[in-house]
């Protein structure tokens, strides 16, 4: 890199003094002083730098100005060095952690592809259950529907039990009161029937009792009948005897 004092002397002004000068510094006195430069601190390698070129030959005001500027020119190539060291470091880096984010890349690209396996399973499972639904939607459809039919069945069925059922009740009632109308007549028949057992039996007593006074008449008159012939009896028995 070109320093910009350099630039400003080419472009003003190129005398023959800097021609000599650039002549006179050779490529081993500049290695030799890169190398003291670099060997050294900042201070130190122009001090060599100059005690160098002082030794070579004495220079004047131009090309000590020529000489200052090949040191520029040294120290902006050390400084550039660095700098691509630096960059170099950087760049290494870098490029570590590219190749950990590309490792975490293909990590996570194995995830989302395990995870869009999954999901791609779920959304066959979620498929299967939503066929399984429609299924059961239709077989509950079809069964509203039969039970709809049946309950119509049940409905109509009813109601011709309910009319039997008011029909038989409404037999039942009239014959209810029929049954409690002929049960009203037969207790009163009862009635009159109790009130005749009594006069019966009543008046059947009375023949008892007459009966009995009738028989006790009767054995009476028998036992005196029988005692008045008892002694004519027992002589005629005597005399027949003799």
């Amino acid at each position: 890199m070109i320093s910009p004092f350099l630039k400003k002397k080419k472009a003003n002004e190129q005398p023959p003094a800097y021609d000599s000068a650039v002549r006179a510094i050779s490529e081993e006195e500049l290695e030799a002083v890169e190398t003291q430069m670099s060997g050294h601190g900042s201070e130190e390698g122009e001090e060599s730098a100059g005690a160098i070129f002082a030794k070579k030959t004495p220079m004047d005001k131009k090309s000590l100005d020529l000489v200052f500027a090949v040191e520029q020119i040294i120290q902006a190539k050390q400084s550039v060095e660095a700098s691509n060291y630096e960059m170099q470091d950087r760049l290494n880096y870098a490029n570590g952690h590219i190749e950990r984010l590309n490792k975490d890349l293909k990590n996570l690209n194995k995830v989302i592809e395990d995870r869009e396996k999954s999901i791609m399973e779920l959304e066959q499972k979620l498929t299967e259950k939503n066929l399984r639904v429609d299924q059961m939607m239709d077989d509950y459809r079809e069964l509203q529907s039969t039970l709809s039919e049946q309950i119509e069945e049940l409905k109509g069925a009813n109601e011709v039990e309910r009319q039997k059922y008011a029909a038989l009740l409404q037999k039942n009632n009239e014959t209810q009161a029929e049954k409690n109308k002929r049960i009203g007549e037969l207790e009163e028949k009862i009635g009159k029937l109790e009130v005749e057992h009594t006069h019966i039996k009543q008046k059947f007593e009375a023949l008892r009792q007459e009966k009995a006074y009738l028989v006790n008449v009767v054995n009476d008159f028998t036992a005196r009948m029988t005692s008045s012939f008892s002694p004519a009896a027992a002589a005629g028995d005597g005399g027949a005897t003799e």
